[in-house]
């Protein structure tokens, strides 16, 4: 227990953990923004190669889960969602 007084900190040791509070906070943005930069080129190689890759594959594109494409098979019929809910 504190009887007395005068235990808290001084004008001047706030002053300095205010600076550094802030000094920590600025080397934290910085560094997400870099993870952020690195992550959008790393996405974009992926997006420019998939496109890439997408002609060896003979896909186009992606399939729509929305309007599915009629195909023969056991099931029967198309699985999107307009054939379930429309």
């Amino acid at each position: 227990m504190c009887f007395g007084g005068g235990g808290g900190p001084t004008q001047e040791e706030e002053q300095s953990a205010a600076e550094d509070r802030v000094a920590a906070e600025d080397a934290e943005r910085k560094e997400v923004e870099r993870r952020a930069k690195q992550k959008r080129k790393d996405i974009s190689e992926a997006l420019s190669s998939s496109v890439a890759d997408a002609g060896a594959r003979g896909g186009s594109s992606r399939r729509s889960l929305f309007k599915a494409v009629q195909q023969s098979g056991s099931a029967g019929g198309a699985s999107g969602y307009e054939s379930r809910f429309g």
